[in-house]
């Protein structure tokens, strides 16, 4: 496609489903662009779009538009996944509105089904995969099940059918630079309940007594210092996780790469070294934040190997 053509409707921006166990480099980039004769490459935070380009969300990143630009979010996971699709269908529909084509293809759960709501909401195209072409039915079926699709095509009926809508010229409304991008990605709601301590279930203000008490469903009660008690004891239980955590994948990184290098393996020992440097600094905000000495770390007296000790948790 030419950037004429392109340049009538938002370039085409793709999301792949399913997180990656580490934060590598998928080649997701270069299937596209040999399939496709289009460059592709990872969008990068803040990067113009441009004409006749794919764009693929980086893995552990959601990616979003704003006005003519790329935003990349490591906001909570929807669908169980990062990046997903809705995060960036919403955004699209929002600032591109008609101008957006929101298409469907084979996959499980129902990501992009909201987010394709949303693109029909603001008059942009919607198109599903034919579930019956779909190597994995379930996503373009909830797609289907959910919104009355413009098409819904085969695998081989897409490329002529994106060509031709690519071309259209389509009504615009106000520019999208003068639009405010919605907060939903990072912004946190207010509760609708507060948490159990004991078991986690939903907390209940309890009313008619002098004295403020919560209960939840299985007969669980407390007073407001006693929630506050348990909700301070769950911070404390999840720093103290993720401190472990962080601490075992930099000895894990560490490993790796170790035994990269002896095979004589560059883009091993690279990957690896980088892996554990982001945990590295990851586990220096979080032992800052706890107050500690960066690096607080025990080593097993014989093996010189880095351990962090365990905290112990106890209910009163």
């Amino acid at each position: 496609m030419d950037d004429q053509k392109d340049a009538a409707r938002v370039p085409r921006l793709s999301s792949n489903g399913k997180e990656q166990a580490c934060r590598d480099r998928s080649r997701l980039p270069e299937l596209l662009e040999s399939a496709a004769a289009l460059p592709a490459a990872h969008a990068e935070d803040g990067e113009p779009i441009r004409p006749g380009r794919i764009y693929a969300a980086p893995p552990d990143r959601h990616m979003l538009v704003e006005g003519g630009h790329i935003r990349l979010s490591r906001g909570p996971r929807q669908h169980f996944t990062r990046p997903a699709i809705d995060p960036l269908f919403r955004s699209a529909a929002e600032f591109f509105g008609p101008r957006v084509i929101g298409v469907v293809l084979s996959g499980t759960g129902s990501d992009g089904v909201a987010g394709l709501d949303q693109i029909l909401r603001a008059g942009g195209i919607a198109i599903i995969q034919d579930p019956r072409d779909a190597l994995y039915p379930e996503m373009p079926q909830s797609a289907a099940a959910a919104v009355q699709p413009h098409h819904l095509a085969s695998r081989d009926e897409l490329p002529d059918l994106l060509r031709r809508l690519s071309g259209e010229k389509v009504a615009t409304r106000a520019p999208a630079a003068t639009r405010q991008r919605s907060p939903d990605m990072d912004q946190l709601e207010r509760p609708i309940a507060l948490t159990c301590p004991e078991c986690g279930g939903a907390l209940r203000e309890i009313g008619g007594t002098a004295v403020k008490e919560y209960r939840c469903h299985t007969g669980h009660r407390f007073g407001p210092k006693e929630v506050l008690d348990g909700q301070i004891e769950e911070v404390e239980h999840a720093f103290g996780v993720a401190e472990r955590v962080l601490n075992e994948r930099i000895e894990l990184c560490r490993h790796m790469a170790e035994d990269a290098r002896a095979g004589g393996r560059a883009m091993g020992v690279a990957h690896w070294d980088r892996l554990q440097n982001d945990a590295e600094a990851q586990l220096h905000v979080l032992q800052q934040f706890l107050g500690r000495a960066p690096g607080h770390a025990f080593e097993e007296p014989g093996n010189g190997h880095a351990t962090q000790t365990s905290r112990e948790h106890s209910k009163a």
